[in-house]
């Protein structure tokens, strides 16, 4: 049985249940932690915090999260242990750089084209946290997350994509790429994936969601690749009403298969750090929580005619097709 990589080791494709394919636990500013985070970050708070609500999403019926956090996004994975160690939830880890246009000043002086040159040391760790394990731990990273945004493929976006391709290549994972909707840069990442030799059924176009437009999200889709509806709850980038229509429509045109399901939330954001910002958080964004697509999301689906073999496809087997080995 073909078996994919968890927080807790590994797990058989068939046992990753009910799956929300785009969930963080925290997103982290890690120099602003360690710097000013003691205004507002009490580590046992959050921890406990952060077990409570994993907890309650297991009793709603999930039983897998992908954790697309990376460095960019505050990644520890110790914490994600001790956490984990505690629910019986299935979190899945990833590699990957997250930046909208330039990376980190790390990779300005070695790799291909700069003053040292040599091997991109990016394409190297990433496939070091799949092999070997992230951060010393024994913890193996499952897919690959990276971004192709507003400002599409920048010379430094490039670089940063050319390594996510290498790593896909040598290691076979996944990949989700987080992408703009309303500019459909979506196209933008599966061109440039498909001339790097990138198997297309193994990448999932994260926040395609974000857009209405059939014609875009079926094109994603007719390449091979699912689209991420993995938004919900943030309304002001797309209202629920509009992103279960646009699933009502696709799945009534076939492609159920194609389609995968989240709300890119987390346990605690420091985009949101602080007593004030988490409260005005909760008025901007009531919905934005881990439990929305189990509560409202599903039950308005099977209202407007999606069938339970349509929905239990989106949620098992969409998922644990992405993470079968292809071939």
């Amino acid at each position: 049985m073909a078996s994919v990589e968890t927080v807790r080791g590994p797990v058989d494709v068939d046992h990753l249940g009910m799956t929300l394919m785009h969930e963080h636990v925290f997103v982290l500013s890690t120099e602003i932690l360690e710097n000013y985070g003691g205004d507002w970050w009490d580590e046992e708070e959050r921890v406990t915090d952060a077990i409570a609500k994993l907890g309650a999403l297991k009793v709603a019926g999930i039983d897998t999260i992908v954790d697309p956090t990376v460095i960019g996004l505050g990644r520890y994975i110790p914490r994600i242990q001790r956490i984990n160690a505690e629910v019986p939830i299935n979190i899945i880890a990833a590699t990957g750089l997250y930046t909208f246009d330039q990376y980190p000043h790390y990779f300005e002086y070695r790799g291909p084209g700069t003053i040292l040159g040599g091997p991109d040391p990016m394409a190297e760790m990433f496939i070091k946290d799949i092999q070997v394990g992230i951060s010393g731990t024994s913890v193996k990273a499952a897919f690959l997350k990276c971004v192709v945004e507003e400002r599409g493929l920048t010379h430094d976006q490039t670089r940063v994509q050319t390594a996510i391709c290498e790593a896909h290549r040598e290691t076979g994972v996944p990949i989700t790429v987080h992408t703009n909707g309303a500019h459909q840069t979506g196209r933008q990442a599966l061109e440039f994936y498909a001339g790097q030799g990138v198997n297309l059924a193994q990448v999932v176009v994260g926040h395609a969601g974000d857009s209405n437009d059939l014609d875009y999200l079926k094109w994603i889709m007719d390449q091979g690749a699912s689209i991420g509806c993995d938004r919900f709850g943030l309304d002001m980038f797309n209202p629920t009403s509009d992103r279960v229509a646009t699933i009502v429509a696709l799945c009534g045109q076939g492609y159920a298969d194609r389609i995968v399901l989240g709300h890119d939330a987390a346990c605690y954001m420091d985009y949101f750090s602080g007593d004030a910002a988490q409260q005005a958080l909760a008025v901007a964004a009531p919905n934005w929580h881990y439990q929305h697509i189990s509560d409202d999301v599903l039950p308005a689906l099977r209202e407007h005619g999606v069938a339970e073999k349509q929905i239990m496809t989106m949620l098992v087997d969409n998922p644990r097709r992405y993470f079968t080995p292809a071939g």
